[in-house]
């Protein structure tokens, strides 16, 4: 599984499961949903999930019904910069702060910070 993470000084790929920097990728926008709470949001291709990266402790707020019913996520994580689900598995998430991405495998629940730093993350998408 590979992540790809925009940064201040360029786009680059990680190797999840090795937790390595492979190279770099080609830039990418990320998706932008218009809503007036979070800075930051992301929604499972398929399924309910929604996750929101928010201005408080802990950082993310996260839905598993499509936004009806929210809990609070990311207990421990710094603040943040953006937020990314995987398209074939809504368990899958990966974090960003200011330069570190942190993955959870379980929905949210734990997180665990990955190897390479980064200059200034400004968004991240599964690659």
């Amino acid at each position: 599984m590979t992540a790809a993470v925009r940064t201040a000084t360029g786009t680059y790929l990680v190797d999840l499961a090795e937790e390595e920097l492979i190279g770099e990728a080609e830039p990418f926008e990320p998706a932008r949903i218009d809503v007036t709470l979070p800075r930051v949001v992301a929604t499972a291709a398929s399924g309910s999930t929604v996750v929101a990266v928010v201005d408080r402790r802990p950082p993310l707020a996260l839905s598993h019904d499509g936004g009806r019913t929210w809990r609070e996520a990311g207990g421990g994580l710094p603040p943040g910069f953006a937020v990314a689900i995987d398209d074939d598995n809504p368990d899958v998430m990966l974090f960003a702060a200011r330069n570190r991405l942190y993955l959870s495998e379980n929905g949210g629940i734990f997180w665990r910070a990955l190897v390479p730093e980064f200059p200034d993350i400004e968004a991240v998408r599964f690659g």
